[in-house]
C-alpha cells in the first residue's frame, strides 16, 4: 500500500513534469493542473482500481476530467503509472497523442472528450449508469473545476444522479477559487456549496484539497456510502507549490518562460518516483454481443415514423440487450415508452433536460452499450455543444429527432425543428436518417445497430402512407427512386413529409403528360452525389429540391453541393420565413412545400405554368 509521504512524493514529480511539459510545449493551463495534484495523485495512485495494460477492462474504475484544461496532470499520471510510454515534451504537437485537451483516438485511457466545460458530471452518471446496469463493480470518478460549476448543465447532472441511487459515482471539485479572468461565483466559500449540492440530494464531503489524509478520508468514506452518489469539495490554491503562482491571478492559461521555469524547478523537491503497485480490479469477461434484427413490419396502414420508430425500438430493445433508451419527458410523443412499457430495465428517464441527457448517453456508450436518446428534435438544438463533444469522442449512439418541421401544425414555430439536419450535417462522424415511412424507419433502426458514430433518424408527428414493402432494402448513403419511365421531365428530391407530397405531385404531372422521378433521400449524411447526377442527367437536367427545414444547412445544400458542377436547373422548395401556426394542409401550402407548389414549380421549370 502506497504511504502518505509516498503520495505527497507523487504529487511533487506530477507537478514538475506539468511545469517542463507546458514549457516544452510553450502553452497550456499549469496552474489548473497545480492545484489537483493532490487529487489526482490520491485518485490514480491509491484510490482507484484498474489494469494498467488494458484500458477497457470492464472492472476498471473510470476517470474523467472534466476540467480539460488540466490535461497535462492527467497525461503525467497516465505516464507515471505506466499507463502510457508516450513523451510528455510532446504535448500539444502535431503528432502526439497528447492533445491540448482530452480526446478519444489517442490514448485508450480518454473515453471521451472533455474541455468544453460543465460536461462531465453526466458523462460520469452515464458510466455509472452502465456499471450497475452490467453488474460491474466498476467506480466513476469525475474531477471538476469550480468555475464549470456555474454552468447549467452541471446541475442538471446534479439533479437526476440521487434518483437513480448512483453510489458508485463521486464527483470531485477542485475548489482553486480562480477562473480564467478572475474569481468565480462562489470563490472558497465551501459553505454555500455544500449547501446547494446537498439540496439535490448528494452525500457531501470536504477536505482540503492539498491535505492527503483528509483527501483519502473524504474517498473512503464516499467508497462506503450507499444508495446515494457523493462529491467531494476540495478547497485547494491555484498554481499550489510554486509561490509566485501560488493562489495569483493573471496566470490562467500562460506556461511559464524556460527562466521561470528553473526557478520553479529549485522551489519544488525532486524526489525519486515511488514504486507503487496499482489496485487490480479483478477478473471480468467482456460479453460479446451479436446484433439482432427485428423483421420488419408489412402492414397498409398510414402510420408515423415516430409511431413505428417507438414500436420498432422496443422490439430491437427486447433482442438487444445493450440498447439503452433515454427520453426527455416526451416518451408518449416520442413512443419510446414502448421501451418501458416492454423492457423498462432497458429505459431511463432524463427528463427535461436534453444536455444531461446526451452526456449521459456519451458516457453509456464508453461502457459498449448502444444508447437511444429521444426528443422533439427542436430542442436537441440546445444540446448542440453536448452533441458536438459525443461526435469528438466518437460515441456510438442514436438520436432521435421527433416532431420536425412545419408539419407539425398548430403548435407553432417554437416546437418546429427547421435547423436539426444542419446541426447534425456539422457533426463528425455523423450519418442522418429521414424516414418516409413505417418500413424504411424499421428497416434503418435495423442498419443503426452495426453501424458505427452518431447516428441520427428525424422522424414527423403526422401519419403517412406505408409505401415500401417489407423487403425493401436500405443502404446507408442510397436513395430510391421512384418513377414509371424511362426518360423524365425531371426530378423531385424529398424525404419525409415532402417525399408523400412530391408522390402526389408526380401522379398528377403524369396525368398532365409531364412524368418526373421522385428521390426519397432517406439518407442525408453520407449521400452518393455520383448516383444522383447520372440520374439528373437521364432527366432533363432538372431539379425540384423540397424540404421542410430552412434553406440553410438541409437536404437542399447537401443536393446543391453535389451538383455544384453540373449544368442543372434548380428550384429549391423550403421554409424561407418564419412560420405560423395553423393546420398541417395550410402550412405546407402557405410555404410552398406542398403538392400544389411542387405542381407549379415542375411546370414552370419545363414551360408550361399556363396548364
Amino acid at each position: 500500500m502506497v504511504s502518505i509521504t509516498e503520495l505527497k512524493e507523487i504529487a511533487t514529480v506530477l507537478r514538475r513534469d506539468v511545469l517542463k511539459m507546458t514549457t516544452s510545449a510553450g502553452s497550456g493551463h499549469p496552474t489548473s493542473c497545480l492545484s489537483a495534484a493532490e487529487i489526482i495523485a490520491c485518485l490514480f495512485f491509491h484510490e482507484m482500481k484498474y489494469e494498467i495494460t488494458n484500458a477497457y477492462q470492464p472492472e476498471n474504475d473510470e476517470f474523467i476530467l472534466s476540467k480539460g484544461h488540466a490535461a497535462p496532470i492527467l497525461y503525467a499520471a497516465l505516464f507515471r503509472s505506466k499507463c502510457t510510454d508516450t513523451n510528455l515534451h510532446t504535448l500539444r504537437q502535431f503528432h502526439s497523442p497528447l492533445e491540448g485537451h482530452p480526446l478519444p483516438g489517442t490514448l485508450p485511457w480518454i473515453k471521451v472528450a472533455t474541455g468544453s466545460l460543465g460536461q462531465g458530471a453526466a458523462v460520469g452518471i452515464g458510466m455509472a449508469i452502465a456499471a450497475k446496469y452490467q453488474k460491474r463493480n466498476a467506480r466513476t470518478y469525475v474531477l471538476l473545476g469550480d468555475s464549470e460549476c456555474a454552468e447549467g448543465s452541471v446541475y442538471e447532472a446534479l439533479e437526476i444522479a440521487p434518483k437513480y441511487k448512483l453510489d458508485n459515482l463521486c464527483l470531485i471539485v477542485d475548489v482553486n477559487r480562480l477562473g480564467q479572468s478572475g474569481e468565480t461565483l462562489l470563490g472558497h466559500d465551501i459553505h454555500q456549496y455544500k449547501q446547494r449540492f446537498a439540496a439535490f440530494g448528494w452525500n457531501v464531503l470536504t477536505a482540503d484539497g492539498h491535505n492527503i489524509p483528509q483527501l483519502l478520508a473524504a474517498l473512503a468514506k464516499a467508497r462506503k456510502q450507499k444508495g446515494k452518489p457523493s462529491i467531494i469539495l476540495a478547497k485547494t490554491l491555484k498554481g499550489k507549490g510554486v509561490p509566485f503562482l501560488e493562489n495569483k491571478e493573471g496566470w490562467h492559461g500562460k506556461a511559464l518562460s524556460e527562466e521561470q521555469l528553473e526557478k520553479a524547478l529549485k522551489i519544488l523537491p525532486d524526489p525519486f518516483f515511488p514504486v507503487v503497485k496499482i489496485k487490480h480490479p479483478g477478473k471480468a469477461k467482456q460479453q460479446e454481443r451479436i446484433w439482432k434484427t427485428i423483421e420488419i413490419t408489412d402492414s397498409k396502414e398510414d402510420v408515423a415514423t415516430r409511431v413505428a420508430f417507438g414500436k420498432g425500438l422496443a422490439q430491437l430493445a427486447k433482442l438487444n440487450p445493450e440498447i439503452i433508451t433515454l427520453d426527455a419527458e416526451v416518451k408518449n410523443s416520442t413512443e419510446t415508452e414502448e421501451v418501458e412499457k416492454k423492457t423498462p430495465h432497458q429505459f431511463i428517464q432524463s427528463y427535461i433536460a436534453e444536455q444531461n441527457m446526451i452526456g449521459m448517453a456519451l458516457g453509456l456508450s464508453t461502457k459498449r452499450l448502444l444508447p437511444v436518446a429521444s426528443t422533439f428534435a427542436a430542442f436537441l438544438t440546445r444540446a448542440h455543444d453536448q452533441l458536438r463533444m459525443a461526435a469528438l469522442s466518437q460515441a456510438n449512439m442514436i438520436v432521435n429527432g421527433s416532431h420536425v418541421g412545419i408539419s407539425i401544425g398548430e403548435d407553432g414555430p417554437s416546437q418546429m425543428a427547421l435547423e436539426d439536419i444542419a446541426l447534425f450535417r456539422t457533426l463528425p462522424h455523423s450519418t442522418i436518417f429521414y424516414p418516409s415511412d413505417g418500413v424504411s424507419t424499421e428497416a434503418i433502426l435495423n442498419i443503426c445497430g452495426e453501424l458505427p458514430g452518431l447516428k441520427y433518424i428525424r422522424t414527423t408527428r403526422p401519419k403517412t402512407p406505408m409505401v415500401y414493402k417489407k423487403t425493401e432494402k436500405f443502404e446507408v448513403g442510397e436513395f430510391k427512386v421512384h418513377t414509371t419511365q424511362k426518360q423524365n421531365s425531371a426530378v423531385i428530391a424529398a424525404a419525409g413529409i415532402t417525399f408523400h407530397e412530391a408522390m402526389k405531385a408526380a401522379k398528377r404531372l403524369e396525368g398532365e403528360g409531364i412524368p418526373v422521378a421522385v428521390v426519397d433521400c432517406y439518407c442525408i449524411k453520407p449521400f452518393n452525389g455520383k448516383r444522383f447526377v447520372d440520374l439528373l442527367k437521364k432527366s432533363n437536367n432538372t431539379l425540384v429540391i423540397v424540404e421542410d427545414h430552412y434553406a440553410e444547412g438541409g437536404l437542399g445544400e447537401m443536393l446543391l453541393s453535389e451538383i455544384k458542377n453540373e449544368n442543372i436547373a434548380v428550384e429549391h422548395l423550403c421554409v424561407k420565413e418564419m412560420p405560423h401556426s395553423g393546420s398541417k394542409e395550410r402550412l405546407l401550402e402557405e410555404y410552398n412545400i406542398s403538392e400544389k407548389a411542387i405542381v407549379r414549380t415542375i411546370r414552370k421549370l419545363c414551360n408550361r405554368e399556363n396548364e
